[in-house]
């Protein structure tokens, strides 16, 4: 868009642009009542598929909000969200509902950031949330959104909107939006769990508590690391959500966040990006202090919310980083890891969404786990774990 005459342009950003003219024109698709009433609601029955988008032409989609009321115990897992561009066969966007829109387990909390948020009614576990995402998706032939119900009961009330801008011609050399969901449950772990942690095969013993010993354990290359992603083409890796499931720790040591980040670019053998903890790369310090929310990192779930000791660090987690004013670039490829643990010594449940822009073809996603293997699980039995690992 070019600057007024003589080059003068005002503050840039969201609000700064507002000032500037726009091509195309405003849109949306949505689940109004085409009768007119006020029934402005979608059923999905058991096994169906809802198109909430099938857009011809050029455009850009701008704004998600979808809810959604259902008797169908974590429907939010059992809903897959999907996304194609450009009249492709394999989905851009692969995930399900709730994951997506940042909140895993199939919870719901209230939280913001920047390109993703959610409002509730003040029960995580009631699955009623108004989810929304602000990421741009830019398209040149079309887009196709849909949502799977794969579970046994209907949807009975799936209420969205699809704002998009419709452009006279295709917008030129714009990266497609992809988003992924993956989960390990649980992580192998690379040390036995049940010995005690000064018996661990180290060559040597090892003085000391357990996070010392644990400290002195190498991973340099990032072998046995959860992936997040792993992508082929050119564009660039905008963030993720990761959820976590404190089920499998070492003995008298259940802190889960010492696992560092490493991040392959273009084929290096060894990490491009190398991190120093969980919780410092989703921006916080000496552990997570909480549930809080801020444009580009937060926690949206934090455990148990309250207690202290191994209380404090139980249950499931979300924790969410973008990469927005900090894009990470690729040219062929990308690999972004995480440990579980310092050097992968703890078994817990990982799971993940990743966002990220790129050049299509994409390459194939890993097939989506079976309904089965994508429900949470219990809570009780998960403390137990915890417990029975941890003592």
């Amino acid at each position: 868009m070019p600057p007024p005459s003589g080059g003068l342009r005002l503050g840039g950003g969201a609000l700064g642009n507002l000032v500037y003219p726009r091509e195309g024109k405003r849109k949306r698709h949505s689940s109004w009542d085409r009768k007119g009433g006020n029934f402005d609601w979608f059923v999905v029955p058991p096994g169906g598929t809802a198109t909430l988008a099938d857009i011809k032409g050029p455009g850009c989609i701008t704004h998600i909000w979808i809810t959604g009321r259902t008797k169908e115990k974590f429907f939010l897992r059992k809903s897959l969200l999907q996304m194609f561009w450009d009249g492709e066969k394999e989905a851009s966007v692969q995930s399900p509902l709730g994951d997506f829109f940042g909140v895993g387990h199939a919870r719901v909390a209230d939280f913001w950031s920047l390109p993703l948020c959610m409002t509730t009614r003040g029960d995580r576990r009631s699955q009623r949330a108004a989810m929304n995402s602000f990421f741009p998706m830019p398209f040149s032939k079309g887009a196709r959104i849909q949502l799977v119900n794969q579970g046994k009961m209907q949807i009975d009330a799936l209420y969205f909107y699809i704002d998009y801008e419709e452009y006279p011609t295709p917008p030129d050399d714009f990266l497609r939006f992809h988003a992924q969901w993956r989960r390990q449950n649980p992580t192998p772990p690379s040390v036995n769990l049940k010995e005690p942690i000064y018996r661990r095969d180290l060559g040597h013993r090892v003085p000391g508590s357990p996070f010392m010993v644990i400290g002195s354990i190498p991973n340099l290359n990032g072998e046995m690391n959860y992936v997040i992603l792993d992508a082929k083409g050119r564009g660039h890796y905008v963030g993720c959500n990761l959820s976590i499931d404190n089920i499998g720790v070492i003995h008298n040591e259940a802190w889960f966040g010492e696992g560092d980040d490493m991040i392959f670019i273009d084929g290096d053998k060894e990490p491009t990006l190398r991190g120093t903890g969980t919780e410092d790369y989703f921006s916080d310090a000496w552990g997570f202090s909480g549930r809080y929310s801020k444009p580009f990192y937060g926690v949206s779930l934090n455990g148990m919310e309250s207690g202290s000791g191994l209380v404090r660090i139980a249950g499931k987690w979300t924790m969410f980083r973008f990469h927005i004013v900090d894009p990470i670039m690729f040219n062929n490829s990308i690999k972004v890891t995480i440990e579980h643990g310092q050097a992968n010594v703890q078994s817990n449940d990982y799971a993940s969404v990743a966002y990220w822009y790129q050049t299509e073809p994409h390459a194939p996603f890993p097939k989506m786990l079976s309904l089965k293997d994508r429900m949470p699980s219990d809570d009780k039995k998960s403390f137990l774990k915890l417990i029975d690992s941890w003592r």
